[in-house]
């Protein structure tokens, strides 16, 4: 069973930075693609980033891109989006991702089965 949570959201004013971390309790960390969503209110859950099982690859929303910035670290297992000069159109819950197709480097590539609980990115004009 894959367990994911994800912590570092919270409020920040327009032009900052955050980062968020995703824990991966699997066994099988190594070998699974990782993606970061995010909902705002009133809209559908979107792609953000997507990283493969090697980390060699990473793919982006058009939105953020060259703002975020996703990793892995195999020894902590652990998932980063680094999110850089912050817009009040990003606050959103974001959430983690895990599982999927092995060789999956595509922003639509269909998500993996497994979801953390969400944290909540607010950005202040």
């Amino acid at each position: 069973q894959v367990q994911l949570v994800e912590s570092g959201g919270g409020l920040v004013q327009a032009g900052g930075s955050l980062r968020l971390s995703c824990v991966n309790s699997g066994r099988t960390f190594s070998t699974t693609v990782m993606r970061w969503f995010r909902q705002a209110p009133g809209k559908e859950r979107e792609f953000v980033a997507i990283i493969s099982w090697s980390g060699n690859v990473t793919n982006y929303a058009d939105s953020v891109k060259g703002r975020f910035t996703i990793s892995r670290d195999g020894v902590k297992n652990t998932v980063y989006l680094q999110m850089n000069s912050l817009k009040p159109e990003d606050t959103a819950v974001y959430y983690c991702n895990a599982g999927g197709y092995s060789s999956a480097t595509s922003g639509r590539s269909p998500p993996g089965d497994y979801w953390g609980q969400g944290t909540q990115v607010t950005v202040s004009s």
